[in-house]
């Protein structure tokens, strides 16, 4: 346990470099900057928030949200053993921040990843090794963008809950988990394939807005030449007081002459837009490896699998990967610390699959009953055996008694004489070597 010394020396804030220090006054109410909407909510990029590749992006990064993630020891062969309950394990699966839970948290870590290629997992409030610039405990973190790179350090756009509004602060490159997304060349690159369906479609929300805009597109046919300058300017009056009729009346009803003739363009030319973006969409769910199933729901139990294995670890594997590197000393690696996620096994599996599956789990001695009862989401049993590896079809499931031997029917504390012992001598070949050393053939043959 640190002494205040200590914490005071160790003390950091990203805002202010310091501690933040704080006094509290029951006779004055507290104030600060208030916004009508919430301030550190992720936003997406500009073209991107009003696309289909909306529901791309929100899909992925609410089903990698799910993933758990937390701080554990290891045993010697790198194995799971236990989680260690630390302000660590605490950001990871209770709480982040004062705004957002380890959920929350998970998710706007991956949305800026997919909509912007990189996020800074940024320590807010920690306690900091300034020797080394290592971190010893965190108390809360927030995701950030980076907007400036230099070699030891990043420009981050960050959220200050002090104020209210988000700050661009510069942080060591050696506190932050900067993370980069596993899709960067197909979702990011500024040539990538979802920069170039982006674009598309920014253009087809362009041409739909025209189209929309509430112009008649007509042309009007006059009964005379135009191609004078006199002749022009009468056009252009003709033209007017058509609008002037238009906008004047209430109804949008205006008259031509008898001798003028009204084309209607109707439509503009077709662009071959949508069947480009819908091309380019195909492509991207191809790369990516999901399908229109998978966001709707109702997709199989191969295309879930592929899409977990393709998608959704890469992203939760480049998260964990950075915290374990940023966030745990050389120091806490080699004691066996390190962070891992889990995902549930069972959270795909129908329901009259789950009692055959979780009698292959207690059979073969993977899943005690009681394990099985918290997935099922039951209480834990009082009976012993509900905690003991045991096969449950078994004669002796139940038994917990030990099988060893009690010390009062084989005392150790009595000694045997040699003389009640049985020899057996061994031989080495036929020389007749016994217990190393020669034996001569008149020798009486022990019994």
């Amino acid at each position: 346990m640190p002494t205040l010394t200590e914490r005071i020396q160790k003390a950091w804030n990203a805002f202010r470099n310091k501690d933040p220090t704080f006094t509290y006054d029951p006779n004055y109410t507290y104030f600060s900057y208030g916004t009508s909407y919430r301030p550190d909510h992720k936003r997406l990029s500009p073209g991107t928030e009003r696309s289909i590749i909306t529901p791309i992006l929100t899909r992925i990064a609410v089903d990698a949200a799910g993933i758990n993630v937390r701080h554990v020891r290891l045993d010697e062969q790198g194995r799971y053993r236990e989680d260690i309950n630390d302000s660590i394990n605490d950001i990871l699966t209770v709480e982040a921040n004062i705004d957002q839970t380890a959920r929350d948290f998970r998710k706007d870590v991956f949305m800026s990843v997919l909509d912007e290629g990189y996020a800074a997992i940024c320590p807010v409030d920690a306690d900091v090794n300034r020797s080394n610039m290592t971190l010893d405990e965190i108390a809360s973190a927030r995701v950030g963008k980076i907007v400036q790179w230099y070699p030891k350090d990043i420009e981050v756009e960050l959220y200050n809950e002090a104020t209210g509004q988000r700050e661009t602060t510069r942080l060591p490159k050696s506190l932050c988990g900067i993370i980069q997304n596993p899709f960067y060349e197909i979702m990011n690159a500024p040539n990538s394939l979802m920069m170039r369906l982006r674009r598309k479609l920014a253009l087809l929300d362009k041409v739909d807005e025209e189209t929309a805009s509430g112009k008649l597109d007509m042309i009007i046919q006059l009964p005379y030449s135009t191609r004078h300058a006199t002749n022009q300017e009468r056009a252009e009056q003709r033209k007017k007081d058509i609008e002037m009729q238009l906008n004047g009346s209430k109804f949008g009803i205006a008259y031509i002459d008898a001798t003028e003739k009204v084309i209607q363009l109707n439509k503009s030319l077709d662009n071959n837009l949508q069947a480009q973006i819908d091309s380019l969409n195909k492509q991207l769910y191809d790369q990516l490896g999901i399908s229109p199933e998978i966001l709707n729901g109702s997709a199989s139990e191969a295309a879930t699998l592929n899409y977990t294995n393709n998608i959704l670890e890469p992203l939760v594997s480049a998260l964990v990967d950075e915290l374990k590197r940023k966030w745990l000393t050389k120091t806490a690696r080699t004691q066996g610390q390190s962070i891992q996620f889990f995902r549930d096994p069972f959270r795909l599996v129908p329901v009259d699959k789950i009692a055959e599956l979780g009698d292959r789990m207690l059979r073969n001695q993977i899943l005690t009953a009681n394990e099985m009862r918290g997935i099922l989401g039951f209480r834990p049993s009082d009976q012993a055996s509900a905690d003991l590896l045991q096969n449950p079809n078994m004669p002796n499931y139940g038994d917990t008694t030990d099988s060893v031997p009690d010390e009062e029917e084989y005392p150790t504390d009595t000694e045997v004489p040699v003389e009640s012992l049985d020899v057996q001598d061994e031989y080495d070949g036929a020389e007749g070597i016994q217990n190393g050393s020669e034996v001569s053939e008149t020798d009486e043959e022990v019994t």
